[in-house]
C-alpha cells in the first residue's frame, strides 16, 4: 500500500502474526500443507505442545515438531510465521538445543498460563537464547492464569507482568490471551450465538487486560472454538463475525484460529476500509492550516490529529501487511 508514512520491518512484523492458526505438533502432514499453500489466508502457525498434546504423545509430539520444523526449513519458498507453543520452560530449552540449522524456520515461542509463577524464567530463557542466535527469537506469552482471574490478584498480577514484559519488549510479538481458560474455571462453556463478550465475568478480565497492555503491545483475541463442520451451515461464521466486530471494537489485533475455515473470515477483518487507511495518512500528514480538526474521507466523521495519532498508525501498518478491505 502506498503511503507517505514508512514503518520499520520490526515495527510491522507483531502485525505480520494476524491469524495464528493452531495446529496439534503430532500432526505428520502439518509441513507439506504449509509449503503447498494449502491453508488460505494464512498469516502464522503455532505448533502446540499443550494442550493439543496429552502426556503420552509428548516425546513423539516433540520429534514429529522438529521434522516439521525440518521441513519448513528445507522449503525455498515463502513461509507463513512460525511458532511453537509449549509446555513449559524446560521444553522450549530442549527443543532449541537439539534443532540444528532447523532453528532458522522459528520464529519464536508462545509460553502458555504466563503467569508470576514462571514469567521471569521464560523471560530469562529468551534473552539468553537470543544472545547465542543469530537470527532474533521472539515470544508470545498467553494470559490465561487464575492469578489473573481473581478479582484480589487480578491488578497486581498484570501489573507486574507488565513490568516484566518491558524489560525484553523488544522479542515480545503479541500479548495472547486464554478465554477458554478462563472459562473453565468458572465452568462455562458459551455457545455459537454468544461471544466471549457476553460472558461478563470473562468480559471484564479481557476489559482489564486491554488497559494494561494494548497501549504498548499487540494483543491478540482469543480462540473462537466453532468453525466449518460436516453439517453444513454458517451459523459458527455469522458468530465468529459478531465477536470480531467486538474484538476489534475493543482493541484486540488479530486472532488465534483452530481451524483452516476460520482464517479468511479473520483475515478480513484485519484489512482497513479506504476510508480508514485514507483519514490514517490525513491524520500522520496534518496539514490542517492551524485547525486541530477536519472532516473525514466520507465527510461523515471528525478527524482529530492530537486524539487520532495511535489508531492511525496501527491502521496504516495493518494495511501495509495485509491490504485494504475495499477498491
Amino acid at each position: 500500500m502506498g503511503n507517505s508514512v514508512l514503518f520499520t520491518a520490526e515495527e510491522l512484523l507483531p502485525y505480520r502474526v494476524g491469524a495464528l492458526l493452531y495446529v496439534p505438533a503430532l500432526q505428520e502432514n502439518t509441513a507439506g500443507k504449509i509449503c503447498a499453500g494449502a491453508f488460505p489466508c494464512l498469516n502464522s502457525v503455532a505448533l502446540c505442545l499443550e494442550d493439543a498434546i496429552t502426556e503420552q504423545g509428548v516425546e513423539r509430539a516433540e520429534e514429529q515438531c522438529r521434522r516439521t520444523l525440518t521441513l519448513l526449513f528445507a522449503h525455498k519458498g515463502a513461509l507463513p510465521l512460525i511458532f511453537v507453543r509449549v509446555r513449559g520452560c524446560r521444553q522450549a530449552v530442549r527443543i532449541t538445543e537439539t534443532l540444528g540449522e532447523a532453528a532458522g524456520a522459528l520464529t519464536g515461542f508462545i509460553f502458555p498460563k504466563f503467569s508470576l509463577a514462571n514469567a521471569e524464567e521464560y523471560c530469562e530463557f529468551i534473552q539468553t537464547a537470543n544472545q547465542r542466535r543469530g537470527l532474533p527469537l521472539y515470544f508470545m506469552p498467553i494470559l490465561e492464569s487464575g492469578e489473573i482471574m481473581a478479582l484480589d490478584s487480578r491488578g497486581r498480577s498484570l501489573l507486574s507482568l507488565k513490568a516484566l514484559l518491558d524489560a525484553c519488549s523488544r522479542y515480545v510479538l503479541n500479548v495472547r490471551v486464554g478465554a477458554m481458560d478462563f472459562c473453565s474455571l468458572y465452568g462455562l462453556r458459551k455457545t455459537v450465538k454468544q461471544t466471549i463478550y457476553d460472558i461478563g465475568v470473562v468480559r471484564n478480565v479481557l476489559t482489564d487486560i486491554l488497559t494494561v497492555f494494548a497501549g504498548d503491545y499487540v494483543v491478540s483475541a482469543p480462540v473462537w472454538e466453532y468453525f466449518r463442520g460436516k453439517k453444513g451451515g454458517d451459523e459458527w461464521a455469522l458468530g465468529l463475525k459478531r465477536e470480531l466486530e467486538l474484538d476489534f471494537a475493543n482493541g484486540f489485533v488479530g486472532k488465534t484460529a483452530i481451524h483452516p475455515s476460520q482464517l479468511e473470515l479473520i483475515h478480513r477483518f484485519l484489512r482497513p476500509s479506504r476510508a480508514d487507511c485514507a483519514d490514517a495518512k490525513n491524520i500522520l500528514n496534518w496539514g490542517g492550516g492551524g485547525f486541530g480538526v477536519a472532516k473525514g474521507f466520507e465527510g461523515n466523521r471528525m478527524n482529530e490529529v492530537s486524539v487520532h495519532g495511535k489508531w492511525a498508525r496501527k491502521i496504516l501498518m495493518l494495511a501495509e501487511v495485509h491490504g485494504v478491505s475495499d477498491p
